[in-house]
């Protein structure tokens, strides 16, 4: 196992949950709650699709995003569960298999290749970004954003390892 990798999953299923709860708490009448559920739901979806490329299964997918919005709590439920599936799968990698070059077709028919370490670290920075553009539209809608730092998920997640008292 990767530590470096599993500690970024388990943030990744942090941050997602952060904002996840954010949102919850604003309603789904909220314009910010439409807009995260396009953009969360776009990162699930390439989740889903990298999760296929890392084992080498064909996937459902015909393109990176939707054409029907879940609900919230849909995509919550699904999002959650496809976090923890990552940080399961992480748990049981060697570095050979990290390192492991697979070809595969982006959903636009071009064919990629890319280590299963690379198709991680995607996941992982896609999921990063769009929650990025999520908090810009809260702060610009006067929302106080969801914490999502990878300093305060490590502090709050091991707090007595890294001198901190728990919150």
């Amino acid at each position: 196992m990767d530590d470096t990798l599993h500690h970024l999953f388990r943030y990744k299923a942090w941050a997602n949950d952060q904002l996840l709860t954010a949102l919850a708490r604003l309603g789904d009448n909220s314009p910010i709650t439409a807009l995260a559920i396009k953009a969360l739901s776009h990162t699930y979806v390439v989740d889903r699709i990298f999760a296929a490329h890392i084992r080498r299964e064909a996937h459902a997918y015909p393109s990176a995003n939707l054409s029907e919005m879940p609900t919230l709590e849909a995509l919550a439920t699904d999002l959650r569960r496809s976090d923890q599936e990552y940080i399961d799968y992480v748990s049981t990698l060697d570095l050979a298999q990290l390192a492991e070059r697979i070809d595969f077709a982006f959903t636009d028919g071009a064919l990629g290749r890319m280590s299963r370490e690379e198709m991680l670290m995607h996941v992982v920075t896609h999921g990063t970004g769009h929650r990025g553009q999520i908090s810009a539209v809260m702060l610009l809608n006067s929302v106080p954003p969801a914490k999502d730092g990878f300093t305060t998920y490590l502090h709050e997640a091991e707090a007595s390892t890294r001198g901190r008292v728990a919150a």
